[in-house]
């Protein structure tokens, strides 16, 4: 059987003003205390996994779960500004509502165009995807036939699981990721990406 490294691939738990979608991009908002109690049960569900390695984005809402998950492996996490959620520049922290209000035209553009679109001071798609695959075949080829926990962000994630799955960036909204959902990622030695859980 051809050797692999599967990645156990989660987003950050609920956040503060999920009520109301936005964006937060790389602004540092606190987890709710449901979403540290999704990090519980997240620790719970993967306690019997043979994870030897945990990555994360530097931001709280992400670093605050890998704090908590990774000591059941007895590992320590290694964050980085890598793996952070799209920069969306000057709509940070603006609900969509607010965004459809004060930028319709902007807000139209982007939805016609995700990929390419960048707000004034923010990342685009492709941004993303410059930064954050690297830092996953890195990762990958640093832990050959190991279980690694990686813990991410909506936008980055999508980014991640399009890229196992060989689609495009335009297809990036054609998958849910929940707060705290699960994705199964299993990279073989012979360059095969086989997605076996999605948003679960």
């Amino acid at each position: 059987m051809t050797p692999k490294t599967r990645i156990y691939l989660i987003r950050h738990g609920e956040v503060e003003g999920a009520a109301s979608p936005r964006y937060n991009g790389q602004r540092d908002v606190a987890l709710t205390p449901r979403g540290r109690e999704q990090y519980q049960a997240m620790a719970q569900r993967l306690a019997t996994e043979k994870i030897t390695a945990c990555y994360a984005s530097d931001l709280s809402r992400c670093a605050w779960g890998a704090g908590l998950i990774a000591p059941y492996f007895g590992i320590e996490p290694q964050l980085t500004s890598a793996l952070r959620e799209l920069n969306i520049g000057d709509w940070e922290g603006m609900t969509w509502q607010e965004l459809m209000t004060c930028y319709p035209a902007e807000w139209q553009a982007r939805l016609h165009d995700i990929v390419n679109f960048r707000v004034p001071n923010g990342e685009n798609l492709l941004d993303v995807q410059a930064r954050v695959i690297p830092k996953i075949r890195q990762i990958v080829a640093a832990h050959p036939d190991e279980e690694l926990l990686i813990v991410g962000h909506g936008g980055v994630n999508r980014v991640i699981l399009l890229d196992a799955l060989g689609a495009p960036l335009s297809s990036l909204f054609n998958m849910e990721q929940s707060y705290c959902a699960l994705n199964i990622i299993d990279y073989y030695d012979d360059g095969k990406t086989v997605v076996k859980l999605l948003n679960g």
